[in-house]
């Protein structure tokens, strides 16, 4: 088993395929992993010649904790521009869960567990 493989029974898949770790830091009640958008551009606009234009703001979220620490992910998504018309383009990532500050996956785990 390789790392990548490792941190997908960690993270949640979406963000180890299309997202680098850039730094980690890790206290005592906390583990803050920061990740940067690939430089892969969106599948679905191959057919548009586009160029990455920088990142949209960090947003940070939590996820599950491991190891008895809370979990930050902060997350910079690319933002792409189209060469031919200069409309910018991002993708539409569901990376936090409607109406908190937590993954998908860990909102849904907190709301099985409280039934």
């Amino acid at each position: 088993m390789n790392s990548v493989e490792l941190l997908k029974f960690m993270l949640p898949d979406f963000l180890i395929d299309n997202f680098e770790i850039v730094s980690a830091t890790n206290s005592e009640e906390n583990l803050h992993l920061y990740f940067e958008e690939k430089s892969k551009p969106p599948k679905e606009f191959d057919s548009l010649e586009l160029v990455s234009k920088g990142f949209l703001d960090e947003i940070t979220i939590q996820d599950f904790p491991l190891r008895g620490k809370f979990v930050y992910l902060h997350i910079k998504r690319r933002r792409w521009t189209n060469k031919t018309t200069g409309v910018i383009i991002k993708r539409d990532w569901k990376l936090v869960a409607k109406g908190t500050r937590m993954t998908q996956e860990f909102a849904s785990f907190l709301k099985e567990i409280n039934r």
